[in-house]
């Protein structure tokens, strides 16, 4: 692979993680809670769809998409798949860095096994 193919990986790993992130935000509005506590109906379906960070997040995954085609226009995705796996340590990091979300032992441990796991499987 060349140093465009991992860039490009990267970035989608990236654009994806950045974008649950950016989804978690949307939904942890007032205006989306207050209308999840009421129940599931139309003013809930019309809150999330007028959520910025719902639109954003949304957005974010449809560019992360088009970056992921070209990734896999150029190699076999039994290749570029186990970098989605980098996709869990990231995720991890960005909501701990911009939700405040807790980041324990337990929780590092985890996503390292599972991140090695997935590099244990791209070299076999």
């Amino acid at each position: 692979m060349n140093a465009q193919l991992y860039v490009l990986l990267i970035v989608s790993v990236l654009m994806s993680a950045l974008a649950q992130v950016t989804l978690k935000a949307g939904m942890s509005t007032v205006s989306v809670k207050g209308a999840l506590a009421e129940g599931f109906g139309f003013d809930t379906i019309l809150a999330v769809a007028q959520s910025p960070g719902v639109i954003g997040g949304l957005a974010l995954y449809g560019a992360s998409v088009a970056v992921w085609l070209a990734v896999l226009a150029q190699i076999d995705v039994s290749r570029a798949y186990p970098f989605v796996g980098l996709g869990f340590l990231i995720t991890m990091s960005f909501g701990y860095l911009f939700l405040g979300e807790p980041l324990g032992l337990q929780k590092i441990l985890g996503t390292l096994l599972v991140t090695a796991g997935v590099y244990l499987v791209a070299n076999a």
